[in-house]
């Protein structure tokens, strides 16, 4: 198990960048059917951009219900999701299919933030981007 630590962190990123906030609400959780594919997508999904580092995705982690996205750019993030021939145009076109009929058993939600270098979030702590 990666060692934990407890102290406050922050990255140091040059630059602006972006902060992609995406979770799934599961109305109807026993319509397995229409959810376990979306919980299957996502893994995916983040193994390609690992694997694939020009694409401006800059890493992510996972709590419970929520995966925080890092992207160098609004521009790479949205390259990639209309993209045709990466895992998400794909997904989010089954996704959109499998709930034709039934809108409110799967929701997939998402924000996006743009941190500008060097900005403080609130008085006496900055974003410490170079």
């Amino acid at each position: 198990m990666p060692a934990v630590h407890p102290e406050r962190m922050t990255a140091e990123i040059e630059g602006d960048f972006v902060v992609f906030l995406i979770g799934m609400r599961v109305k109807k959780p026993w319509k397995i059917h229409k959810w376990l594919p979306v919980a299957f997508a996502m893994p995916r999904m983040l193994k390609e951009l690992a694997a694939n580092p020009e694409s401006g995705y800059l890493g992510s982690f996972s709590g419970s219900k929520v995966i925080v996205q890092y992207w160098r750019s609004f521009e790479a993030l949205e390259a990639y999701a209309r993209n045709q021939d990466q895992e998400h145009w794909p997904a989010w076109v089954a996704f959109n299919k499998r709930m034709a009929k039934s809108r409110g058993d799967v929701g997939i939600w998402h924000e996006t933030y743009l941190v500008r270098a060097r900005e403080c979030r609130e008085p006496g702590t900055c974003i410490r981007a170079a």
